[in-house]
């Protein structure tokens, strides 16, 4: 059997793992457009602020490939699919053969075509490892930095330079930070907290042109920069399955991994796949969800049986020493605390908890996870002790032994 697997990022390590646990033999041919050993992806941030070495960056040991008897092909590129032939041509000239594809491609930075961009000099985006060097070539102690987007990556990068740089502007377009995951209110306290770092936001603004050093707003306001961070947002990479396989933002695949073309699967930020918190299908960009659409897609490929069936929009991110927890959907009637910078809102309906934010204290943020995913009915709990205090007493005897791995459900 020959498995050909295009990513070598989470996904397409689990993939790889998945191979191996159904199929110790057959031939896995792992191609990388990226010319690096696999590594986390989130940690680029930290590599820049020095919690992190590249070295320990690493998604997996030096022997990965060697220890899973796969061949890794880095620094190439898939130019084409050809599903009829069951091939995939790479911008080497050569061709691979394979009777199951793996599509793990994940997403690019996606930079809008701002007037005069063309004209800046020191630029880049935060997406790879090759982005992070290139940034930490621009850094200095003197520089100003402007970061468009005021996103996961956007602000992220803020933490991971703010302490090499002189100053630092992020513009957003929303009128909130982290407008994808977090309400009015739990924005507030994590731009406040931000803020207090010394980094300033121009909220509800947009870039009308560059000119060289200088950012022009629609408003008319300047701003001066040395370095521009691109981080408006990511598209994921679907193109090699045009007209091959259905997709919509993102690839469709189902709970086995598998797309609507024959022996190709897809797994990672590239694809579109069951959100049980709201019933729609939906781009879930994480890196567990990534890796485990990957194992279960290895695993199917190899001839097992597996589906990965509870996915959910989930972050688990850190600002500056506040740390924010989201996942699920928010809708449906709440339960709110906030204290200082601790903050905490719970969906729910339907006799089921729909999805959280939790700001600052974190701790035992798993056990509204489990609810969302376990679709656990609430009045088999005690869910008003669960929203004040999780914990698993709060559970029946039953559920409590489940969690604890003392029995099978």
């Amino acid at each position: 059997m020959k498995y050909v697997i295009i990513g070598n990022s989470a996904a397409g390590i689990g993939a790889v793992e998945g191979i191996r646990q159904a199929d110790k033999k057959g031939e896995v041919t792992v191609v990388a457009s990226e010319p690096h050993h696999t590594y986390s992806r989130p940690l680029i941030s930290y590599l820049l602020l020095g919690k992190t070495s590249e070295e320990k960056m690493k998604y997996r040991g030096d022997g990965f490939y060697k220890e899973n008897g796969c061949d890794l092909l880095a620094g190439v590129s898939v130019k084409e699919i050809n599903s009829g032939k069951k091939s995939v041509a790479l911008d080497n000239g050569k061709s691979i053969s394979y009777d199951k594809l793996l599509v793990a491609t994940g997403s690019t930075a996606f930079v809008p075509p701002f007037e005069g961009l063309d004209t800046v000099k020191d630029k880049c985006t935060f997406m790879s490892l090759d982005d992070a060097r290139q940034l930490e070539g621009y850094l200095g102690a003197e520089k100003r930095v402007l970061i468009i987007g005021a996103g996961l990556i956007g602000l992220k990068c803020a933490e991971g330079i703010a302490g090499s740089v002189s100053h630092i502007t992020v513009i957003d377009l929303a009128p909130r930070i982290l407008s994808s995951i977090l309400n009015d209110d739990g924005a507030k306290i994590v731009q406040n907290h931000i803020e207090s770092r010394g980094v300033e936001f121009r909220l509800a603004a947009s870039v009308k042109r560059f000119e060289k050093d200088t950012a022009i707003l629609d408003s008319g306001e300047t701003i001066g920069f040395d370095i521009l961070v691109l981080a408006v947002g990511v598209r994921p990479n679907t193109s090699l399955l045009k007209d091959i396989a259905k997709i919509d933002k993102g690839i469709i695949i189902d709970a086995k991994s598998k797309t609507t073309a024959a022996d190709i699967y897809a797994a990672g930020d590239c694809t579109q796949t069951l959100d049980i918190s709201s019933g729609q299908n939906r781009i879930m960009a994480l890196l567990p969800n990534a890796y485990m659409q990957g194992e279960c897609a290895g695993i199917n490929m190899a001839g097992g049986e597996k589906e990965f069936d509870k996915a959910i929009p989930m972050n688990a991110i850190g600002f500056f020493g506040l740390h924010v927890i989201t996942a699920g959907n928010y809708t449906g009637d709440v339960y709110s605390e906030t204290e200082n910078t601790n903050y905490k809102r719970l969906f729910y309906s339907g006799n089921k908890l729909n999805g959280y934010i939790m700001i600052g204290n974190v701790e035992k943020a798993g056990i509204y996870t489990s609810l969302i995913k376990e679709q656990t009915p609430l009045d088999s709990i005690d869910f008003a002790l669960v929203c004040e205090r999780p914990g698993l007493m709060a559970f029946t005897k039953e559920d409590r032994q489940i969690k604890l791995g003392g029995k099978a459900k």
